[in-house]
């Protein structure tokens, strides 16, 4: 009994150990019992023919490329911990893989369904391939027979198209990463006008990088026309959807992204050819024209003979037309010179004149008439306002009773006691008093 512990404390323990020991794995397993609570979370069992582990997938991690069912054969990246409370251990899962032909093709199905609702697939969206790109990005491996197959096709069509391999692994789980990370690099090169995503044929395992959403959205994100070229003529994947142009073997791609340089020497020798001939055939052609137009020429001189009789003929009839226009001008500017005289302004200007001044003079008579009247009336009532003031009655001897503190006027000997203060206001100052007695 040297050491006991508590069974939270062995639980911690327990929880820190595994947790040091396997700190990122890779399961693979059955699902079994899954339920989705309303916290989003994903809780499931994982299982093959002899044990089981609980699994949790949290709704922060959730990012999987197909939906999670019972039944299903995945392979997940988790790690191990344990559940305290109930002193259970389970796998908090990150990623997830699907594992046996019918995980990975329902994974593809519903992949391929997402991505088509979501309008990835359209042609709206597919970017023209050059006709001659300077520069080829091709992502594939390095050490397989495609890049041989891509190099030697372009090499034979067109020597002078410039390759940039950007290697990387096309088969297993870190394939998408690194595929996704390629077509970004390539992205940011100079010059590069198209890329080739391309591999061998497969199985259904094999191609599954190229069936994953994160390498199907990067395709369809790049600037940059993607051709995919994934497996054989009859083998199909979602970034075969996605891309711009789809080939059905990597040498094809590289034969539909580069011409033919023979083809195109060829088809510029015969262009050259035939535009020799049309402009041989154009030229005589205007040659004929030229001469018949020669003929049908008439001499300059004789032009110039016409256009002056023309130029003649003309000004003779705009001189007659402006002598004419000018008399009729100068007879109609005669007729009103001779009624404005008669109906000069002067005459009206002087009547008005005369009006104004009379009116003026009425104007400042009957102001004047009206100041006079409003004066008188406010001497009367100056007067009336005089009369009625308090102040002219304490002129005729009479005073104004006030009781102290509150200044209360004293309209009856009721509100007062002897003893009180008292201030008389009288017409030249004020009286303090006190009263002796009330009557």
């Amino acid at each position: 009994m040297q050491d006991v512990w508590t069974v939270s404390q062995l639980s911690e323990h327990i929880k820190a150990l595994l947790e040091a020991r396997f700190e990122t794995i890779w399961v693979e397993g059955e699902v079994s019992n899954l339920r989705r609570p309303a916290s989003g979370h994903s809780y499931f069992t994982l299982k093959d023919d002899r044990s089981q582990i609980r699994a949790v997938i949290f709704r922060s991690a959730q990012k999987l490329p197909f939906d999670l069912e019972d039944g299903l054969h995945i392979a997940c990246r988790a790690r191990l911990t344990v559940y305290t409370p109930r002193g259970d251990y389970q796998l908090i899962i990150d990623r997830v893989e699907p594992r046996g032909l019918g995980a990975l093709q329902k994974a593809f199905e519903q992949l391929k369904a997402k991505l088509q609702a979501e309008g990835l697939f359209d042609e709206g969206h597919k970017k023209p391939i050059p006709f001659l790109p300077k520069r080829i990005g091709v992502i594939t491996s390095p050490t397989g027979a495609v890049i041989r197959d891509i190099l030697q096709v372009t090499g034979r069509r067109f020597p002078a198209v410039s390759i940039l391999i950007a290697p990387v692994r096309v088969q297993g789980p870190e394939a998408p990463p690194e595929i996704v990370r390629a077509i970004d690099v390539l992205q940011k090169q100079r010059d590069v006008d198209v890329i080739i995503l391309a591999r061998g044929g497969g199985s259904l395992e094999d191609l599954h990088p190229f069936n994953t959403e994160e390498v199907a959205r990067a395709v369809f994100r790049s600037p940059i026309p993607i051709v995919s070229a994934v497996g054989h003529e009859t083998d199909f994947t979602i970034t075969d959807f996605v891309a711009d142009l789809r080939a059905p073997t990597p040498s094809a791609a590289a034969e539909m992204v580069v011409p033919s340089r023979e083809q195109l020497c060829r088809q510029i020798d015969g262009s050259y050819w035939h535009l020799l001939h049309v402009q041989r055939r154009l030229a005589a052609r205007r040659r004929e024209r030229v001469a018949e137009a020669t003929r049908r020429l008439k001499s300059p001189d004789r032009i110039l003979s016409d256009f002056r009789m023309i130029l003649d003929d003309h000004m003779d009839k705009l001189t007659l037309s402006m002598n004419r226009t000018f008399a009729g001008h100068s007879q109609d500017l005669r007729y009103l010179k001779t009624r404005l005289a008669q109906a000069g302004p002067g005459d009206r200007i002087e009547k008005s004149r005369m009006i104004v001044a009379h009116r003026e003079q009425q104007l400042v008579s009957g102001m004047r008439s009206c100041i006079k009247e409003n004066r008188h009336g406010m001497d009367r009532q100056w007067i009336a306002l005089q009369n009625l003031s308090p102040l002219g009655v304490l002129q005729r001897g009479y005073s104004i009773t006030r009781r102290l503190p509150e200044r209360t006027i004293v309209k009856n000997v009721a509100i007062l006691a002897a003893g009180d203060h008292i201030d008389v206001q009288v017409a030249l100052g004020n009286i303090r008093a006190r009263v002796e007695d009330v009557l």
